[in-house]
């Protein structure tokens, strides 16, 4: 059982759904991720358990949205459960939608790679499998040229090739609505899974202090 998957069973909150009315995400005829309107941009990173993945870019000016979810695999309307039990071939992901004129693509690829383990291949942190496994999915031309620069970046930093792949656009399938802002819904268990999972321990000895 993944470091996540324990305290959603420890808790007992596996199935439930949130009671909080929100905004949900523009969704295509298929249920995935619609195209963003004009003026917006999107990204979608995958870092492991994407609880963790969405407050620094909600932090960032200029993101306007992020939404949790799954990418990069076969099955239409992947569930949690499928994901994590593996077969499927989806990552856990973050979607941010973003205003270009207030954040650049290039900000959001640095905020990205320190908040992971860009050295990690089988996992992130307490969480392992492919589904938590690191990605950048580059939406454009655009993008993938600035994610390729930045890898060639990290590793000169780091000393060693990034095991994060950079992959092309692919549907993003929000998930289940539970997963959504768990960091603001719900503080507690959200502070206790992170710190059992390691995962400020460990990017601490990857980035240095205050990365």
């Amino acid at each position: 059982m993944s470091g996540r998957r324990g305290i959603l069973a420890l808790f007992g909150i596996a199935g439930i759904s949130s009671c909080a009315e929100a905004q949900g995400p523009q969704l295509d005829g298929t249920g995935a991720l619609a195209a963003p309107a004009a003026g917006k941009a999107a990204a979608v990173f995958a870092g492991g358990c994407f609880w963790c993945m969405e407050p620094p870019f909600d932090a960032l000016p200029g993101v306007l949205a992020t939404t949790s979810g799954y990418a990069g695999g076969s099955a239409l309307r992947p569930t949690y459960q499928q994901v994590t039990a593996g077969g499927t071939g989806h990552v856990e992901a973050v979607h941010i939608l973003f205003d270009p004129a207030r954040v650049s693509y290039a900000r959001l690829l640095s905020v990205f790679w320190r908040n992971v383990d860009p050295l990690d291949a089988g996992g992130q942190f307490c969480d392992r499998g492919q589904s938590y496994t690191t990605a950048i999915f580059a939406q454009d031309a655009d993008q993938r040229r600035d994610a390729e620069a930045s890898a060639i970046e990290i590793q000169a930093r780091l000393g060693r090739a990034p095991a994060t792949r950079i992959r092309d656009a692919a549907p993003f399938w929000p998930a289940e609505d539970y997963h959504q802002d768990y960091y603001l819904k719900n503080p507690v268990r959200y502070r206790f899974y992170r710190f059992n999972c390691g995962r400020d321990a460990r990017l601490r000895a990857v980035w240095g202090e205050g990365w």
